[in-house]
């Protein structure tokens, strides 16, 4: 086998459900072995190389395609794709994951609410920041700036990720003292937040989270929600005296990683099991609960604000990467969405989670036609929206149970018992199978 990618190596412990093991998990319908692509060098090869299925290169025919945008963009409207075949992004998935497209859309459905429900039910969608598109909204922006003298505001630019070209400021000079800085005629499109000044705060220390949503269609709307994800710590203890340091301010790994201290054994990562845990002993089950409905309202709102302008494509699927913060009053804020999360693994622990999630974002893609597509539950991954919100059921593996305070199917970071769930759920599939057949 290929050497694996990131230097990191996959876990060896004894799995009774391995592919390479399950001749019925490596055929499509026609008999055929999956073939697939991918011309990504990080985790995802790894993960597609053990899955036991054909890897092909060059203009090869293929079944399965894990692809970048770039590529999609440029081949996708004059491709013609069989029924079967499968690709890892929507056509227009920007629409969704561009900074300035989901403000736009996440804005239009809040107007949408309010005129049709109400201004109470449109409150539901108050927990992405004030936001304004530079340079088209300059001068409506101007004037909320002017309404709140000494608010802190963040700039980003629409089409950048790693926390490239970020920056704080206060005064609305600092903004053509930016542009002359960096040699502009006509600055590029960004956006102006307000910026959340009052985070949730651990050992001192600002943190947002990178939490997976896999949506296989819009229309309906089907999404899942992984248990595992993680919180990415900044490596200097919060403070706004210092606006200018990236280091206190913004919490990704590419920033993190460049500071002079950085321990690269440790990180800057907690998994969100361990957060759940420490937010459980601080503040209770009830408060947990709260705050994991008002994240899922988050994910349910950002994808219904896209649903009738994302072209759906049942070849398609989006494993999207949402960006959390909590604020110091518990409320949960979007900062952005990422159409192409990193698969790079920062640690082994990192890249050993970022292979189950992987595995399990195939398994519910299901090239193989092995579920039913009925399941509430695949592996790590709980559907928590099916053309409607999904309740739970009685699952039996979780080791904390949630409050009955709320019924919808979420358990973020809860214990990620796939192996066993997987196995039982294979061989339920298996017993029906042979029921089936042998009735007939």
């Amino acid at each position: 086998m290929a050497s694996k990618a990131n230097n990191y190596s996959k876990a060896t412990n004894n799995r009774n459900y391995n592919y390479s093991n399950r001749s019925f998990q490596r055929k499509i319908t026609d008999n055929r072995t999956i073939r697939f692509k991918c011309n990504l060098q990080n985790t995802i090869i790894d993960v597609l190389r053990d899955r036991g299925w054909t890897e092909v290169k060059d203009e090869s025919d293929w079944d399965f395609y894990w692809c970048d945008v770039g590529w999609l963009r440029e081949n996708f409207d004059h491709m013609f794709m069989e029924e079967h075949v499968r690709i890892c992004h929507f056509r227009n998935h920007y629409e969704l994951t561009r900074k300035n497209l989901m403000a736009k859309n996440l804005k239009r459905l809040r107007k949408q609410i309010e005129r049709e429900q109400g201004k109470v039910e449109a409150t539901k969608c108050d927990f992405f920041p004030t936001t304004y598109e530079l340079p088209s909204e300059f001068h409506i922006f101007v004037e909320e700036f002017k309404r709140n003298p000494g608010s802190t505001w963040i700039m980003k630019p629409v089409a950048k990720s790693q926390g490239k070209g970020i920056f704080l400021f206060r005064k609305l000079t600092d903004i053509p003292d930016w542009c002359k800085k960096k040699g502009m005629d006509a600055p590029d499109t960004y956006i102006v937040q307000r910026y959340v000044e009052s985070p949730y705060l651990i050992g001192g220390r600002k943190f947002d989270m990178r939490i997976y949503v896999l949506v296989t269609t819009y229309i309906p709307i089907k999404a899942y929600l992984y248990r595992e994800g993680f919180a990415r710590f900044s490596n200097t203890r919060y403070n706004l005296e210092s606006i200018e340091d990236s280091y206190i301010h913004l919490t990704n790994v590419a920033i993190q990683k460049t500071a002079p201290d950085y321990d690269s054994e440790k990180g800057c990562k907690w998994s969100l099991d361990s957060l759940r845990k420490y937010l459980t002993a601080k503040h209770g089950i009830e408060s947990l609960e709260t705050l994991l409905q008002a994240i899922t309202n988050i994910f349910i709102k950002s994808l219904q604000s896209v649903q009738r302008v994302i072209i759906n494509d049942k070849h398609c699927f989006e494993l999207y990467g949402f960006d959390i913060l909590i604020d110091a009053n518990l409320k949960p804020w979007l900062l952005e969405i990422n159409a192409s999360p990193s698969l790079t693994a920062s640690s082994q622990s990192d890249y050993e989670m970022k292979v189950r999630l992987l595995e399990d974002v195939l398994n519910v893609v299901d090239m193989e036609n092995k579920l039913t597509g009925k399941e509430k539950r695949v592996g790590g991954f709980d559907l928590i929206w099916d053309d409607g919100p999904v309740t739970k059921e009685d699952v039996g593996f979780d080791s904390i149970s949630s409050s009955s305070l709320y019924t919808s199917n979420v358990f973020l970071g809860c214990l990620n018992d796939r192996e066993q769930q997987l196995k039982q759920m294979y061989k339920q599939q298996q017993n029906k199978a042979a029921a089936t057949q042998s009735n007939n």
